[in-house]
């Protein structure tokens, strides 16, 4: 009898993109025109000194500004083009644009109130499940391109922790407030083969990396 094929061991990287320039405090979403701060520029670079010293031979981000900046100092440090796949964008928002303060002083909005009504969906924009639907197509063609090595996506808050939770199998909603997705974080996904094994979580500014 043949032996059984060896298991591929294959690793899918999350990042958070860096702190935005955000000086009137809205929520940017999709919005353009929206890049890193001083402070975001320098945890892009803290991510990047993190992976590079990985075997990272895929590098995507999402289309927004501050994911592809962010996704560009891995990009010059590993000699790896950084593509672009909308799959890793922002969740869509009927709030975007606004000075949103998710507490208590929502309540005092009541033009607001129509997209607040189910904070597990969520109502005010792009479902929580669709989300983790577009992410994870995301998630499983890098992880085949990269197999056997490491693939590095750039994406967004939201996006990187429903599919957390999806390979934790955990369902998608959840309290925003509860998340473990940092600025510049890593949130790191491992196969064997397609089969998720482990989840591992860093902060590589916090780390001094």
């Amino acid at each position: 009898m043949s032996a059984p094929p060896p298991t591929e061991r294959t690793v899918v990287h999350l990042v958070r993109h860096g702190e935005v320039h955000n000086p009137d405090g809205v929520l940017y979403g999709r919005l353009e025109g929206f890049g890193l701060s001083a402070r975001g520029e320098r945890g892009a670079a803290a991510a990047a000194a993190y992976l590079g010293r990985r075997d990272v031979v895929v590098l995507s981000s999402s289309p927004l500004e501050r994911a592809r900046h962010t996704a560009a100092p891995l990009a010059d440090l590993i000699g790896v083009v950084a593509g672009v796949d909308e799959r890793l964008t922002e969740a869509s928002s009927l709030l975007e644009g606004r000075k949103v303060d998710m507490g208590r002083s929502m309540l005092r909005q009541p033009h607001l109130w129509p997209a607040l009504w189910n904070p597990w969906r969520p109502s005010w924009g792009e479902p929580f499940r669709d989300v983790a639907a577009r992410m994870w197509e995301a998630v499983n063609d890098a992880r085949s391109t990269a197999a056997g090595h490491e693939a590095v996506l750039v994406s967004h808050e939201m996006p990187i922790w429903v599919t957390r939770r999806r390979a934790e199998g955990r369902r998608p909603a959840h309290h925003p407030r509860r998340r473990q997705c940092a600025l510049a974080s890593v949130t790191s996904l491992h196969f064997a083969d397609d089969r998720v094994v482990g989840v591992e979580y860093a902060e590589p500014v916090s780390a001094g990396a």
